[in-house]
């Protein structure tokens, strides 16, 4: 996918601008899901959890129907052509250099601990920072600031860290510590 072609039966296929892929996934002690190697969690920006639905969205869920009789009545927030100068202008917000050594040091703070089994990787460096100018892009900034960085995180670690001490990966908390030791540039 990051050659942005999918090749099936030696037939190579370009993929749509843009493409990006949504996954959903299953608890590890379902029958038949297994954990993904650390160099495909790796490729996934971020890993949101949504957690259950509070009551009243709940049971708007079991009114409604089946959930894929809504997807007609959707409608598409932006075409593909209007997505692509927004995704540039996300891309080409300002990461100062006292910005840019924070996301190092974050960075380097979790390949030096010795509470996670290996580190995050440069993949995952530059997908934090990119994360960021798109949290300070949609709040309405040109420059992005600390409390970007903070704030997405998570989103950007968790799924990538795995503990020392249980092999399980990092839960926003593990890493929510990590900004305690860092200074603020």
């Amino acid at each position: 996918m990051e050659e942005r072609q999918v090749t099936t039966d030696g037939q190579t296929r370009p993929l749509p601008d843009p493409f990006f892929v949504i996954a959903t996934q299953n608890p590890s002690h379902q029958i038949g899901t297994f954990p993904l190697p650390e160099s495909q969690l790796d490729r996934f920006l971020l890993r949101v959890e949504l957690g259950y639905p509070d009551h009243q969205a709940e049971r708007a869920l079991l009114e409604g129907g089946g959930r894929r009789a809504h997807l007609p009545t959707l409608a598409a927030c932006f075409s593909p052509g209007q997505l692509a100068p927004l995704q540039r202008q996300a891309a080409a917000v300002h990461a100062a250099p006292a910005l840019l050594d924070y996301v190092q040091a974050l960075v380097e703070v979790t390949r030096n601990s010795p509470h996670f089994i290996h580190g995050l990787s440069p993949r995952a460096a530059l997908s934090l920072l990119a994360a960021a100018r798109a949290w300070a892009f949609v709040d309405g900034r040109d420059t992005v600031l600390p409390e970007d960085v903070q704030a997405v995180l998570p989103g950007v670690a968790c799924h990538r860290l795995r503990l020392a001490r249980s092999d399980h990966h990092a839960r926003p908390d593990d890493v929510a510590a990590l900004l305690h030791t860092v200074p603020l540039p």
